[in-house]
């Protein structure tokens, strides 16, 4: 006779270790060395949101497992990725994230640990070959993400279009190395994803019909972001380069302002 806990033992026995997931919309200059840095895993789930590209094919080539739609939330398209993946553990990352050998020989080891829980993971910005570590604030570059969790116990917030929050039943720790993340290709690159991000921003304060703050409230905002990103997280290590985030990061919340204003008009 089998019993239940040896069926879960049986189960667990066999069940693959560790998935890796990723997003992506039109990646293909990308993702095909983000695949490559993920040797170690057991399975890669790929959900392709809108790709009109040649991401799918490059998915191919590394096994992936592919799933294709459109989401205008992204809490509900990493929501869908979480639950395709089969592994105990799982693995989040982005088209234009490296996994080291490093972090890949400590992400293993935790995994051989079995101790359950969800993980921490630094971010090492590079613009070109530059990294870049001083001056981001999360609005335009994060230092750190939750990347690695144990199955089930991980599920994004589905209240707003772009970055989501997420919820975590368990222990959360750090992991000591960083994921490589090729975060813009130049300054120009830079200048277009700020871009990018203020049209997400500002879709979102429509979506969540989100107050618009007072003038002053606005100008002491983008002093304190300045002097936050400039002084505080040492963007003055970064020269004129630190100069320029810190501007960016400050003119955020205006940008967004003032894109929200345009398509409040635009749809009188």
């Amino acid at each position: 006779m089998i019993f239940i806990s040896d069926v879960n033992f049986i189960f667990l026995k066999f069940m693959k270790k560790i998935s890796a997931v990723i997003v992506a919309h039109n990646e293909e200059k990308k993702i095909r060395d983000c695949l490559r840095s993920l040797d170690f895993v057991d399975e890669i789930i790929v959900v392709l949101d809108r790709c009109s590209d040649n991401t799918k094919e490059i998915a191919l080539e590394f096994k992936a497992k592919i799933i294709e739609g459109a989401w205008e939330i992204e809490g509900a398209r990493r929501n869908l990725a979480l639950k395709m993946a089969s592994s105990e553990w799982i693995l989040e990352i982005d088209c234009d994230e490296r996994v080291s050998e490093e972090l890949k020989k400590e992400i293993l080891e935790i995994i051989k640990s079995s101790e359950i829980g969800c993980y921490n993971v630094g971010i090492a910005n590079y613009i070109g070959k530059r990294l870049v570590k001083h001056g981001w604030l999360r609005t335009l570059g994060v230092l750190k993400r939750n990347s690695l969790s144990y199955r089930g116990l991980k599920k994004y917030d589905e209240d707003k279009l772009v970055h989501p929050t997420f919820n975590f039943e368990g222990k959360i720790s750090d992991l000591k190395n960083n994921l490589i993340h090729l975060v813009d290709d130049d300054v120009a690159d830079l200048l277009a994803r700020f871009n990018r991000y203020t049209n997400w921003k500002a879709n979102d304060m429509i979506f969540k019909n989100k107050k618009l703050p007072n003038l002053l409230k606005l100008f002491l905002s983008i002093k304190w972001r300045f002097c936050k990103s400039y002084l505080f997280k040492k963007g003055y290590k970064e020269g004129a380069l630190g100069v320029l985030i810190a501007l960016l990061c400050a003119m955020y919340p205006l940008v967004a302002y003032l894109k929200v204003k345009e398509k409040n008009n635009e749809n009188r």
